[in-house]
């Protein structure tokens, strides 16, 4: 590997694990998402540009945030930026900074309640604190909350306008302020955790980087019962990714996993964070998400029938969210406690919902249920779709073995 090709994926990983706290870092300073956004680029650019030659620097983040810094003042100087209110980086400061030893503090906390502030409409908010904070692209983004690449794209500009335009704050805010922000925050946390969790095992820094995030909020807000409940429900999820994957790499359905696998210390802190706000009260979103996934493993570790939980569950988050993805997962859990065209009778509910069509459960679990009804062309038509839109191989073989122990049933007629 030659040393460009070495230095590119230096600064492909930086940006991977490191790219959320260098933009919070900049926006706090800058108060303009879009601006730092800018710089930050600028600032890959340019270590693409000289590490090839003078090596990659002890500190790279400390090295990034200065450049970007740097620029920005010259940008100023030029009268072709406005600095805005608060703290602002001036060009002693620029001058006195090292590349090498900068420590770069982590501002996302800030960025993300920023992103969350109400003069930014409601369906960008998540959407804006995964761009930003995570690093996820439009696109991806547009396929967690279910709409087109497009109409995201467009959210995204004008909220990153809004934050600018209005001078929003970047600070975590009074406790008055604070619920209605924490709801797209926690939205936010949750959408990363999922992209993380479906992508292929270890590939991803989303998951961890949720985790942390959400423990961290969980801590700042103590009386914050979903804080605690979202917490809750990355860890029985994570608690159980050591066992997803069988010794071959493949995929393994949460009923045939090895629960000897799971992290037993991952779900008992799960199961006393889930007890702490469940005594807080009232009931909201994430106490019913871990709620649910509590009942899912407490059925494989001890063999009692939670179906009728699950099901009952599922009935007050639908009540609360009006979720298809919840619709979706109790036709789910309704086929295993009445069978599967109890399911299948459910699914119409959502199957007109453009929403949905795009989404790989849906047509997974559509293609699972028509076949355990008998339904073999349906049930493989879905499976070929669920495969083509899986981004994860290993689900990809796993439905592709599914399909193959039925495909040839499925052009055979009397």
């Amino acid at each position: 590997m030659n040393r460009d090709d070495e230095t590119r994926r230096t600064v492909e990983r930086i940006a991977r694990e490191s790219y959320g706290r260098l933009i919070a870092l900049l926006a706090v300073r800058t108060r303009d998402v879009a601006s730092a956004e800018d710089l930050l680029a600028e600032a890959f650019a340019a270590a693409l540009e000289q590490w090839p030659t003078e090596g990659v620097p002890t500190n790279p983040d400390g090295w990034l945030v200065t450049v970007a810094k740097r620029r920005h003042v010259d940008l100023w100087r030029r009268g072709q930026v406005r600095m805005n209110g608060g703290p602002q980086v001036t060009a002693s400061e620029i001058e006195e900074a090292s590349y090498m030893s900068e420590e770069v503090p982590d501002r996302r906390l800030e960025l993300m309640f920023a992103c969350a502030h109400p003069l930014i409409e409601r369906g960008a908010r998540a959407p804006l604190i995964l761009q930003t904070v995570l690093g996820i692209t439009a696109k991806d983004i547009a396929s967690a909350f279910l709409v087109s690449p497009g109409s995201m794209s467009q959210r995204l500009v004008r909220a990153k306008a809004h934050i600018k335009g209005n001078g929003i704050p970047f600070s975590v805010p009074d406790q008055n302020e604070m619920p209605e922000r924490l709801e797209a925050v926690l939205e936010a946390l949750y959408a990363a955790y999922s992209t993380g969790w479906d992508e292929a095992q270890d590939a991803s820094e989303l998951a961890p980087e949720a985790i942390w995030l959400s423990s961290l909020i969980a801590t700042l807000l103590p009386e914050e019962p979903e804080a605690k409940a979202l917490l809750a429900t990355m860890l029985y999820a994570e608690a159980r990714r050591g066992a997803r994957r069988d010794a071959h790499g493949c995929y393994v359905p949460i009923d045939q996993q090895d629960v000897a696998q799971w992290d037993r210390t991952q779900i008992t802190n799960a199961e006393k964070l889930l007890s702490a706000c469940n005594r807080s009260g009232p009931t909201g979103r994430y106490q019913l998400e871990a709620a649910i996934q509590s009942a899912h493993i407490a059925q494989r570790l001890t063999g009692a029938n939670c179906w009728p939980s699950i099901v009952s569950l599922y009935d007050h988050l639908i009540s609360l969210t009006n979720s298809p993805v919840a619709v979706l997962n109790r036709a789910a859990a309704l086929a295993e406690l009445s069978g599967p065209s109890a399911g299948l009778a459910e699914l119409c509910a959502i199957s007109k919902d453009k929403r949905i069509l795009g989404y790989q459960p849906y047509w997974a679990t559509l293609g699972h249920l028509n076949l355990r009804a008998g339904n073999i062309n349906s049930g493989c038509e879905a499976l070929r779709i669920a495969i083509g839109l899986s981004t994860d191989s290993a689900v990809r073989q796993y439905l592709r073995l599914r399909l193959h122990s039925y495909d040839g049933a499925s052009s055979w007629s009397p």
